[in-house]
């Protein structure tokens, strides 16, 4: 006891010398300490030191030879034909991606939110893909797409004898359409299906009271309420089409290395170009550049959307910022 007394009493001044704010500021600090280790570990260092490798002429083997090449890496990504092929055909990616899959996940929650019977067992059947493996996805539709053996060319074989239509191939960009939309509708759904659910049915009742139609209703009230959830689906599948690296990469069965065959030149991404830049040719400073150049590209289109917001995303403050 008397030991125990002793250390008490040692350690009350230390108690009595922190505030009641300090130690709260120093419990908050202890809980979070984990997260922001490794935050400032796998985020922040990397961050920094990509951004000076890419000022560099580094190739992974030239440490010493390493020299300071500044914003050449930055120029040279300017004028690389290749890069700008690429960039474009992750934008005509873009196009052909994101609104096919924000109109198809936001129907099928619509039809999801009706009170039928069954609709909790096709909410799960809907979800079930956004769970799958990405790699074992890619590959189970490279069996049903695959031109010679593909399920889909034998099915079609049944009525057109001999039919073998390159889907990953002649029609890459479809192809991989079709699987991404596919992966992406569950998870799109469900976030439509919980905005959905938040609108008040006092409103819909309202506006069927006042004689409005299924219709009217979906206009006046369904989707001026739900755009803040399509702006937010929106801005996610931005960020995602842009890097998306992984299913080009399986369909071309490219391996970590590197090596492997070539996505077709359809599915030629910009993230597919600095990823060769950086693991096949070894140009770790050019290919470093490429992507914080399309970190500052995808920030200001995000900056661009998030200004936008105002023009046609719905809220209920007023412009003093009360409600």
């Amino acid at each position: 006891m008397a030991e125990i007394t002793a250390a008490e009493q040692k350690a009350a001044p230390a108690r009595r010398g922190l505030s009641r704010q300090q130690r709260k500021t120093v419990t908050f600090y202890m809980f979070i300490s984990p997260w922001l280790i490794g935050f400032t570990a796998l985020s922040i260092i990397p961050l920094i030191l990509g951004f000076l490798t890419s000022l560099t002429n580094y190739d992974g083997l030239n440490l010493p030879i390493l020299k300071f090449v500044g914003v050449n890496n930055y120029i040279r990504a300017f004028n690389d034909p290749e890069a700008a092929y690429a960039l474009k055909q992750t934008v005509v990616w873009l196009f052909a991606n994101l609104p096919v899959w924000l109109i198809l996940s936001f129907t099928l929650a619509m039809i999801l939110n009706q009170n039928v019977k069954g609709r909790g067992l096709f909410r799960t059947l809907y979800y079930l893909p956004s769970i799958v493996p990405g790699a074992a996805a890619i590959l189970a539709w490279k069996v049903i797409l695959d031109k010679n053996n593909g399920l889909l060319n034998g099915i079609i074989s049944l009525w057109r004898p001999g039919t073998a239509i390159g889907w990953l191939s002649d029609f890459s960009m479809a192809g991989m359409t079709t699987i991404a939309v596919w992966g992406g509708l569950g998870a799109g759904m469900v976030i439509f299906l919980a905005g959905l659910q938040g609108i008040p049915d006092e409103l819909v009742e309202a506006a069927k009271i006042d004689g409005a139609n299924r219709l009217a209703t979906f206009r006046h009230i369904t989707l001026p309420l739900m755009t803040p959830v399509i702006f937010f689906q929106l801005v996610l599948g931005l960020i995602g089409a842009f890097s998306q690296l992984n299913l080009p990469l399986l369909l071309a069965n490219v391996g970590l290395t590197g090596q492997g065959a070539v996505p077709s030149r359809e599915i030629y991404l910009y993230m597919i170009h600095a990823y060769y830049q950086i693991f096949t040719s070894q140009r770790y400073g050019y290919g470093t550049a490429l992507l914080w150049l399309l970190f500052i590209g995808v920030l200001l289109l995000t900056l661009f959307v998030f200004w936008s917001e105002k023009f046609w995303v719905y809220s209920d403050r007023t412009p003093n910022g009360d409600k």
